[in-house]
């Protein structure tokens, strides 16, 4: 039993290195899929698609489906890999019941929240895809990442209120009207409509939190920005990083006098 042990993990080592390097090779095409993917739905959410739009999504689906499959074995530990990508998996077996027709039942049936619940978690799960393939590309830093992350939430943020909400009393009329409530609710500023629907709510409510934790970023980083250019003025009274040099060069060679006057 102690022999196995050393095999199994350079195994799981050899295994995880071959998944990282899988990783980096599909990273910009799992991208651009990802970004087509979440298109396609937001255009689902505005109008009807077309034949060959169905069938692009369900192709781009079956993508998914193999480089998961493929990541999930070579993955050494197969639990802790669920537990890092549960929301990809379920976002996998939601256009299932698409291909199985069970979407075209519920709406014989007449059941309109079931459907709109169905869209709504469509909705958060492409959103999550594309915010991972997202972190994949920036490496989840850069107020660049943060800027892209935030068209596409507010995008398809938007196809998502207008699906939930243009058909409520005083309700949305246009995907104008949506972009800019939703943009308003991302800055935090908010506006005079409330979401009727208990989808649109749970909608809103991760739009509020999204909001929240980019407005925080963006202040410390308009905070950082201007604390660091204050800094590197001569005449500030803010220590830069050329001030903080000079001081440890002078500590330097003080302690250095200081040790020679000793001897």
């Amino acid at each position: 039993m102690k022999k196995t042990k050393p095999v199994e993990r350079r195994v799981n080592a050899e295994r995880q290195s071959l998944l990282n390097q899988l990783e980096g090779w599909l990273e910009v095409p799992m991208l651009l899929l990802g970004a087509i993917w979440l298109a396609l739905l937001v255009y689902e959410l505005l109008w009807s698609i077309s034949r060959g739009m169905e069938i692009l999504g369900t192709t781009i689906w079956v993508i998914f489906i193999i480089d998961f499959s493929i990541k999930f074995t070579l993955a050494p530990v197969k639990i802790e890999y669920l537990k890092g990508n549960w929301l990809t998996a379920l976002s996998l077996i939601v256009p299932a019941l698409r291909v199985l027709r069970v979407v075209r039942a519920v709406r014989v049936l007449r059941a309109a929240r079931a459907v709109r619940g169905m869209r709504l978690f469509r909705l958060i799960t492409s959103v999550n895809r594309g915010m991972r393939a997202l972190g994949s590309s920036f490496g989840r830093r850069g107020f660049g990442y943060v800027v892209a992350l935030s068209v596409i939430v507010i995008v398809a943020g938007s196809a998502g209120m207008l699906t939930f909400e243009r058909e409520t009393p005083g309700g949305m009329q246009s995907y104008g009207d949506a972009l800019w409530w939703t943009a308003m609710m991302i800055t935090t500023i908010g506006s005079d409509f409330f979401p009727k629907t208990a989808e649109g709510r749970v909608l809103c409510f991760f739009l509020a939190l999204y909001g929240f934790a980019v407005f925080g970023y963006v202040t410390a980083t308009l905070a950082t920005f201007f604390v660091g250019r204050d800094a590197d003025n001569a005449v500030s009274e803010i220590a830069g990083t050329k001030d903080i040099n000079t001081l440890r060069h002078e500590i330097r060679q003080l302690r250095e006098e200081i040790a020679f006057m000793k001897k």
